[in-house]
């Protein structure tokens, strides 16, 4: 039976207070859908107008929320009572407002800006092998980044504050302890897996494959995993990411003629992000009880997904015929084979999107390392590439011959996003977990993902791991 409080009508500065985030989260929606744009389909000299147009949008979100009513109601709201929905909301808008309030429209403008222009310098580094390029916006968005954590605390590690952006349910200190545990055991069990004589199908993908038929391929995929097309689409880009809420989430992935598994992979995991973003309640979108738990929780989905369904035996059982129907030079692939080639660890892994499930982890530790010292002063911008290097011969025993496919393969540092990254193994290690948990409640888990060509993987356990979502960037 509803307790009075829940069935009463909301005070009305809770109402007020919905009203105030849903106007500052359709700003940020909007930020959302030019940021796809510049990643996908922007003209590449059109940065400067979009870079005013979002630095304007992020000004005007951060007035919304710092600058209106938002501080009063939450005032207000301190003495009412409200049901645990209604405490849940404002427990999230105050968290958000106290962190915003302390940081001046500037320089969130500043950040917007740099970030913007940081990505085409970037895209363009990347292409050419030229860390020089992105330098200077390296540098530029790590001493914005130091004084924007300086603002929201200026007694705390400044790293520690900025992942709080993205992960505010977990000490920092916790996930230090958990990456110094995947990297104590990953390091030694990968070199005993490279030290072993298994005879595995390591080159049964070995060949060519056509890129316009891979991205075919992909949208089989998605159909298979019953990706929403009517509320989402399917783009390539420099990096894969995802982008949107429940009305409106996109995927992008990009595709390598040599390398079939570098474009499915990626897919699936931007399908995980997407999938849990869908999964929002529509009544709920523009409050926080549509959005996600936090970054390792998003991550945790995609992971799960790419990971516990996409690498397993009994997907490629229904995936296999899909795959040889697009690529008939194929036809003599076997599950089996197709299983050990998507779960190799590989003996040279220099890119992480393309990592196997164990190297993966060591990708992430080196740019959690790198950034931290960045953002503590102990390492120059111009030292990252040997620092990079250094710590890859270290812990994967390879040395990047450039810097494309070193210190400037992934997109995060041109968005400004320190302390993203230790959420990608975070969110691994809770994949693990929700997954045993569902093998553990559900009879014949893995058995179902070989039926669904007939049922459909979403009939089955596939809604098992769907919670929220987030309208913002997902890069994979």
């Amino acid at each position: 039976m509803a307790t009075e409080a829940e069935s009463a009508d909301p005070p009305a500065a809770y109402t007020a207070l919905l009203d105030e985030i849903e106007r500052y989260n359709a700003v940020g929606s909007a930020q959302s859908v030019l940021s796809w744009d510049q990643q996908v389909m922007m003209p590449e000299r059109g940065t400067p107008a979009r870079s005013q147009q979002l630095s304007t949008l992020s000004s005007l979100s951060h007035e919304l929320l710092v600058d209106g009513d938002v501080g009063d109601h939450l005032d207000t709201l301190d003495d009412e009572s409200l049901t645990t929905d209604q405490q849940a909301v404002v427990r999230e808008v105050r968290r958000q407002y106290r962190r915003a309030e302390r940081v001046p429209r500037d320089l969130v403008e500043d950040i917007s800006e740099a970030s913007s222009e940081a990505l085409g310098a970037w895209e363009s580094a990347r292409e050419n092998d030229d860390f020089d390029e992105f330098a200077p916006h390296l540098d530029e968005l790590v001493d914005l980044k130091r004084q924007y954590a300086e603002h929201i605390d200026p007694d705390a590690d400044p790293y520690a504050v900025l992942f709080a952006d993205y992960e505010p349910c977990l000490p920092l200190s916790k996930a230090e302890s958990i990456l110094d545990e995947l990297r104590e055991t990953l390091v030694p069990l990968i070199d005993d897996i490279r030290a072993s004589d298994a005879d595995l199908a390591t080159d049964a993908l070995d060949g060519t494959y056509d890129t316009d038929t891979q991205e075919d391929l992909a949208r089989d995929v998605l159909e298979l995993l019953d990706y929403d097309f009517d509320r989402g689409r399917l783009d390539t880009s420099t990096h894969p990411f995802t982008s949107g809420n429940q009305f409106d989430c996109r995927i992008t992935t990009r595709f390598d003629p040599e390398d079939p598994l570098g474009s499915l992979l990626p897919t699936i995991h931007e399908f995980g992000h997407a999938y849990y973003t869908l999964g929002l309640p529509d009544e709920e979108f523009g409050t926080p009880l549509g959005d996600d738990r936090d970054l390792s929780v998003h991550e945790s989905q995609s992971r799960l997904w790419e990971n516990h369904v996409g690498r397993s035996e009994d997907f490629w059982e229904l995936l296999l015929p899909k795959f040889t129907d697009r690529f008939p030079q194929a036809e003599d692939l076997s599950v089996r084979d197709a299983y050990e080639a998507a779960n190799q660890v590989y003996d040279e892994n220099l890119i992480r999107v393309e990592a196997d499930e164990l190297t993966y982890h060591l990708h992430i530790i080196v740019r959690f390392e790198i950034e931290r010292e960045l953002i503590g002063g102990d390492l120059a911008v111009d030292e990252v590439p040997d620092r990079w290097n250094e710590l890859y011969e270290e812990y994967l025993g390879l040395t990047p011959p450039s810097d494309a496919v070193g210190c400037l393969q992934d997109i995060h540092w041109s968005h400004g996003s320190f302390g993203y990254f230790p959420t990608y193994s975070l969110g691994s290690v809770m994949a693990a977990q929700l997954y045993a948990a569902a093998d553990r409640d559900i009879d014949e888990l893995d058995e179902r993902f070989a039926l669904a060509s007939s049922t459909r993987l979403a009939s089955g356990s596939a809604r098992t791991f769907t919670a929220t979502g987030n309208d913002t960037r997902r890069a994979s």
